[in-house]
């Protein structure tokens, strides 16, 4: 499954918003420094589908704030 996810860097919470168009919002407390950001993204979005963080793959926009995402859930 893949998944468009805008990535709000430097926020005071970590959370996981789900949009109207099935897109995903996320909040992540690291900064987008050194992979930092992308890392924390992975470990939360493997938390809310329970998959492990292997099965999580950044497919485009490695240093963009908009994202696509592949989540294999098998």
């Amino acid at each position: 499954m893949q998944k468009k996810v805008k990535v709000k860097p430097n926020s005071k919470i970590q959370k996981i918003e789900e949009e109207t168009d099935g897109s995903l919002t996320v909040h992540l407390k690291s900064p987008p420094v050194d992979g930092k950001a992308n890392e924390e993204l992975i470990k939360l979005l493997a938390k809310k589908f329970d998959v492990p963080k292997s099965n999580i793959t950044i497919k485009s926009g490695l240093s963009s704030r908009q994202k696509l995402v592949e989540i294999d859930t098998e």
